[in-house]
């Protein structure tokens, strides 16, 4: 092998490894689950004593932030899974009962898409809470307006991004045949 061939292959298996700088940011989303878990349990037991007292407009308030939080961890756990396996290593769960169907089958763009359902999920919840108006002092008609602007800008954002998926998708089978 000659000593560029060495340099080179010395280069490649450098880059081939620095992946595993990657597997520090899944150590810190893992601890941001961990964040929200504390929050969650804090909304969740502070909404528990008012039970009793607590209009509709509120118990449904309270299960939207829950249910807003509980759509967040889903996200972050998600890409953890589905990013450490595309970019860091394979998980070694085959033929665990738990392990998820769509763990090791997920692309890149699926990742990307289940990343834009989840953020629209999430607007629409956020504005869902301000069209209601509880949850302290209405909402101003101006930041609604923004609200929905920005919702609608991710919804167009995720289809447009599911579309060109599928159309990039069904180009490169037309090609292959």
């Amino acid at each position: 092998m000659s000593g560029l061939k060495r340099i080179e292959r010395v280069f490649e298996n450098g880059l081939f490894a620095s992946r595993w700088l990657l597997a520090p940011f899944y150590v810190g989303l893992i601890a941001a689950i961990g964040l929200l878990l504390i929050v969650f349990v804090r909304e969740f037991f502070h909404a528990v004593p008012q039970i009793w007292v607590m209009s509709v407009e509120e118990a449904i308030l309270n299960v939207l932030t829950l249910l807003d939080l509980a759509l967040a961890a889903n996200l972050i756990l998600v890409v953890i899974l589905a990013g450490y396996e595309s970019f860091v290593s394979k998980i070694d769960t085959e033929g665990h009962e738990d392990r998820p169907a769509w763990m090791g089958t997920t692309t890149f763009s699926g990742l990307k898409l289940k990343l834009y359902a989840s953020i629209v999920a999430i607007s629409g919840i956020q504005l869902l809470k301000a069209f209601m108006g509880v949850g302290g002092e209405p909402v101003p008609k101006e930041e609604l307006m923004w609200m929905t602007i920005i919702h609608f800008a991710f919804v167009v954002t995720a289809v447009l991004s599911a579309l060109t998926d599928y159309l990039s998708a069904r180009g490169s089978k037309g090609s292959a045949s």
